[in-house]
């Protein structure tokens, strides 16, 4: 079927028979099945709730992943390749904070399926900005046809919790999505095959106390500086007004020119490549009731992942996580254009991005998933392993901020050799001295309360 063709008789369907109905339609014609790479389940997917709405895979097959811009993504319009399409609302997104185990699933699918995710950045939205995107991207040329809708509802219709933006995580957080099957203990293997830039635009923030060279919450400079290097400077602290829009926040607006994000500083102009990839991509962890208890903001990754930040996990990467729900409850969110190893400023390029995952069980000994993958989060490109380390993995260390990367890389470097010798067959010893020789390791992210590092080891190395 012509692409254009179907997408306007689905969505004259959808305001025809409702979209909850035209998905148990579509269910009913046995459409859209996709073969699993670990438990081996094929089926329908459907919708426990209003956005799951099903479109063509192109992608499950393996087709060459997608990353450039190509023209604006609005919701439910443009490529939908996954089997089923999740929109991001505001009756259904959270704000701030991320499922947990006791979440209900606003989409259902069968393992091996694929779905494509329209995920929504929260710079442009946020109360510091004006929590009007119309007006904030106006401000710089941005026409009222290149703002996204679903930015715009957001941002105007929000109610699922009362904001605060002084104690709320940013992040606007889409899902979660129950895959059948999935129970704690499993790993859920998330094979990302699609990135893709829904407007030629982003913004790079940084926030008072917060980033790589923050001010402390007593007024003094972190370590090693002096109050004068604090960045944004002291001098644009306005945070005792109150009033988040005059708190002397800075944000950069990024243009996409030419496939490339552009950003002047007078004179002087610097371009720099795309990597869009998603920040948060995570499973229910934190065990708690209600929608923004602590163990639920979703600043801090954890075992969960969550805004994990790895730039290196973009389209044609594997991420690989513990499973500790029923279902998995998989949910995606701060989504980014692109990203330096530690993100320092606070911010990466953000930027909303149109994601197609393939979401699939593995159970333990099945061979299907790392080992160490059963208990912490991994990932995989097609020329590395990327095992991780967390400061705090569980996101809280008891109430305080968890930022001791020396804590963070131990782990990774652990996780590394766990990997090595129980996957690979290699002398634990010998693969510490390999690691130390020839393996990279990075930081994630210095900027979400618990710090992240994570190493490259090439599969070139053990061809």
């Amino acid at each position: 079927m012509n692409t254009e063709v179907g997408r306007k008789a689905a969505e004259t369907l959808v305001k025809g028979l409702g979209r909850r109905r035209f998905m148990g339609a579509v269910a009913a014609l046995g459409t859209l099945s996709a073969a699993t790479a670990c438990s081996g389940a094929s089926a329908q997917a459907g919708s426990s709730r209003a956005s799951g709405t099903a479109t063509a895979s192109a992608n499950a097959s393996g087709a060459a992943p997608s990353t450039g811009f190509g023209e604006i993504l609005q919701p439910h319009r443009g490529p939908l390749n996954g089997d089923a399409y999740l929109a991001s609302t505001p009756e259904e997104v959270l704000w701030g904070y991320v499922p947990t185990v006791h979440a209900s699933p606003v989409l259902s699918m069968k393992s091996g399926q694929t779905v494509t995710i329209d995920a929504v950045s929260h710079e442009g939205i946020l109360e510091d900005q004006g929590r009007s995107p119309l007006d904030y991207f106006g401000e710089h040329g941005v026409a009222q046809d290149q703002v996204l809708e679903d930015a715009v509802a957001i941002a105007a219709d929000y109610n699922r919790t009362e904001r605060d933006f002084d104690a709320d995580g940013p992040h606007v957080v889409t899902g979660p999505i129950q895959v059948e099957g999935a129970e704690p203990g499993d790993v859920l293997k998330i094979d990302i095959f699609e990135a893709l830039p829904r407007v030629p635009y982003g913004v790079v923030s940084s926030r008072h106390g917060k980033g790589g060279l923050a001010i402390q919450s007593d007024g003094s400079a972190p370590d090693g500086i002096t109050l004068e290097e604090v960045m944004p400077p002291v001098a644009m602290d306005q945070r005792s007004s109150g009033i988040p829009s005059d708190y002397g926040n800075v944000s950069v607006f990024t243009a996409i020119e030419e496939g490339k994000a552009v950003m002047r500083s007078g004179d002087l102009t610097a371009r720099f490549p795309l990597r869009p990839f998603m920040g948060m991509m995570g499973v229910a962890y934190a065990d708690s009731d209600g929608l923004t208890s602590p163990e639920a903001n979703s600043v801090p990754p954890t075992l969960g992942g969550g805004n994990i930040d790895i730039r290196h996990l973009g389209a044609g990467s594997t991420f690989y996580l513990p499973v500790s729900a029923e279902g998995a409850l998989f949910y995606v969110g701060d989504p980014h254009m692109g990203m330096g190893d530690g993100e320092v400023a606070l911010t990466a390029m953000e930027g909303s991005l149109r994601g197609t995952f393939r979401l699939t069980v593995c159970k333990p000994d099945s061979g299907d998933a790392p080992s160490v993958a059963y208990r912490y989060p991994f990932g995989e490109t097609p020329d590395a392993w990327i095992p991780i380390g967390l400061s705090d993995p569980d996101g809280l260390d008891g109430g305080g901020v968890g930022s001791d990367l020396n804590i963070a890389m131990r782990r990774a470097i652990v996780n590394a050799l766990d990997f090595l010798e129980h996957d690979r067959g290699m002398d634990r010893a010998i693969a510490y001295a390999y690691l130390s020789a020839a393996a990279d390791f990075a930081i994630s992210q210095v900027v979400d309360r618990t710090v992240g590092v994570h190493g490259l080891i090439r599969k070139a190395d053990f061809a």
